[in-house]
């Protein structure tokens, strides 16, 4: 019987240890269940935080690329704008370049027909004619129109060296003759149905500047215009029959370098 208590003693011993076992058990599984939900509330909140700031920097980042894609396109414009003024500013010094060739070959050819000119009247001067003081007395007791006609007949004829000299004595008598422009305008149109074109247009310059307000002022700037047509020189051309027209825009001359300028 004594043995038989001991024993029984020692279950409920080991059912106290047990049950307390179990009690520990289960505060322990409560405490770390408490532990779990509280770092669940924490994780979840800093889930929600970082979400938060995920979609914060999500809005400064379109920001950011929106205002990227404007001043990429303001860049754009702007290089597009400094290409387009550098290519007028180069457009406009090759003009000025191309002028300034023009310029030094007219001048040069100008000073080639002037030392040939000098040459020539130097070389082929014949008494009777050159200066009025050359003239025979035929000459001197020619009448202005007779002088006029005569080499107006002479050029009509073909005979263009006689008609030069014609010309030539009546602007020299007559200076001051209302045929004087149209005798000098004649002179040039002598070399130039002589293919002479150059010298042609030398003597058509001097109408222009000889004698601006007469009438032949207009068809000596068309047939020089014509004279550096016929020698190649398209720019030359171009720029006296534009002046022609801007200056004549009325006249018949004006006219044919309107239809000219079409055809080169």
């Amino acid at each position: 019987m004594l043995g038989g208590c001991a024993l029984q003693q020692d279950i409920v011993i080991l059912e106290e240890r047990l049950i307390a076992l179990e009690n520990q058990n289960i505060a322990l599984q409560r405490q770390v269940q408490e532990e779990l939900n509280t770092l669940g509330s924490e994780s979840q909140s800093k889930e929600k935080n970082l979400r938060s700031q995920y979609a914060s920097l999500n809005v400064n980042l379109e920001s950011y690329q929106q205002e990227l894609r404007l001043l990429t396109g303001r860049i754009e414009e702007m290089d597009y704008a400094v290409k387009r003024k550098v290519g007028e500013v180069e457009d406009a010094a090759r003009r000025l370049d191309e002028i300034g060739l023009t310029v030094a070959r007219l001048e040069q050819r100008l000073d080639r027909l002037e030392q040939y000119l000098n040459m020539d009247a130097a070389a082929g001067a014949k008494p009777g004619a050159g200066t009025p003081a050359a003239k025979t007395e035929s000459t001197n007791s020619a009448s202005e129109k007779q002088l006029y006609d005569n080499a107006k007949q002479a050029y009509d004829n073909g005979q263009l060296d006689r008609a030069r000299q014609g010309f030539q004595q009546l602007i020299q008598s007559y200076p001051d003759s209302s045929n004087a422009d149209n005798a000098q305008f004649w002179i040039g149109e002598s070399y130039y149905r002589e293919k002479w074109y150059e010298k042609a247009i030398l003597e058509y310059q001097t109408v222009i500047e000889k004698y601006p307000k007469g009438n032949k002022v207009p068809a000596a700037m068309l047939k020089q215009g014509l004279a550096f047509l016929q020698l190649g020189d398209k720019s030359n051309a171009r720029l006296i029959l534009k002046e022609l027209e801007k200056k004549y825009p009325q006249s018949n001359e004006a006219k044919i370098a309107t239809r000219k300028l079409t055809e080169f």
